[in-house]
């Protein structure tokens, strides 16, 4: 008897927060997969329509809109933070003297809140009040950046923020990779003959591709979901100018009062993220069982 209890202790205790995932999570993306199919629009509706939200939705200019910016900002963003996050970890693999002091630094960002980011970021790039005004009032009269005014390139301005919060992140996670590698492995390269670019770029690099692929998963997810850092920074705006398609969802459901395009939205972005994690999963199962 003492033996049972100990065997279904743990799940009695685990049994709550189990259940509750399981309903107020994956039961509420089920029913918002069933509200996408329905004529749903200020209250849910039973009145199934099929998939002529879909229809509606990939119809839409603004949801066109939402999908290019998120091209433009997911590629950027994944890009540069992996290509800066590589960079620094590279840095402090060098056992620099002032490491603890830097990694800190360079992680802080991280723990701040998206809106708090977009609202800094949004005060530093106003013409008005920030960099722009500044340097103008130290004499640099010809200075002009009004990129977070200016519908052409407003969206960069969300990559730029976006990178500051997320780039120290990916430098720990690289870092760790690095700190992973096999001494021995980096003496024979040395030993050979191999200068230190050349072991990067050659050796450690290729095995780092586990990290990579991490990092990725991690960026891409965090691209998708964007929200809050817009509507701090932009609001989506100029125009739609920042539109992506967690703002778009947000819009058409609580704002527009088209509640079965909202729900199709999201079940398009929950269909994205599933097309990283399912692959990535499959990679790393597949990856354990070779071993």
């Amino acid at each position: 008897m003492r033996d049972r209890l100990q065997n279904w202790l743990p799940r009695i205790v685990l049994a709550p927060s189990f259940f509750l995932i399981l309903f107020f999570v994956y039961g509420f993306i089920v029913y918002t997969g069933y509200l996408s199919t329905t004529n749903s629009r200020m209250l849910p509706s039973n009145e199934f329509i099929g998939l002529s939200n879909y229809v509606k939705l990939f119809g839409l200019s603004h949801w066109e809109t939402a999908l290019t910016n998120l091209a433009i900002f997911g590629i950027l963003y994944i890009g540069i933070s992996s290509v800066l996050g590589l960079a620094l970890a590279i840095l402090l693999d060098q056992k620099i003297r002032a490491e603890g002091i830097i990694r800190p630094i360079y992680l802080y960002p991280m723990a701040l809140s998206f809106i708090v980011t977009g609202t800094a970021w949004k005060w530093f790039l106003d013409p008005g009040i920030g960099l722009e005004h500044t340097l103008h009032q130290w004499g640099w009269e010809s200075f002009h950046f009004d990129w977070i005014k200016n519908r052409h390139f407003a969206i960069y301005t969300v990559v730029i923020a976006a990178v500051w919060q997320s780039s120290g992140f990916v430098m720990a996670m690289f870092l760790a990779g690095l700190r992973g590698v096999d001494n021995e492995i980096i003496r024979a390269a040395q030993i050979d003959g191999a200068s230190g670019w050349r072991i990067y770029r050659r050796i450690i690099i290729p095995m780092m591709r586990p990290v990579f692929l991490s990092a990725f998963v991690v960026l891409a997810h965090l691209a998708i979901k964007a929200y809050d850092l817009v509507i701090a920074l932009t609001g989506g705006g100029p125009g739609r100018a920042t539109e992506l398609p967690a703002t778009f969802m947000y819009s058409y459901t609580f704002t527009r009062n088209q509640m079965g395009v909202g729900a199709s939205s999201a079940i398009i972005m929950l269909i994205m993220i599933f097309s990283i994690i399912v692959p990535y999963l499959y990679s790393e199962l597949r990856s354990e069982g070779r071993r």
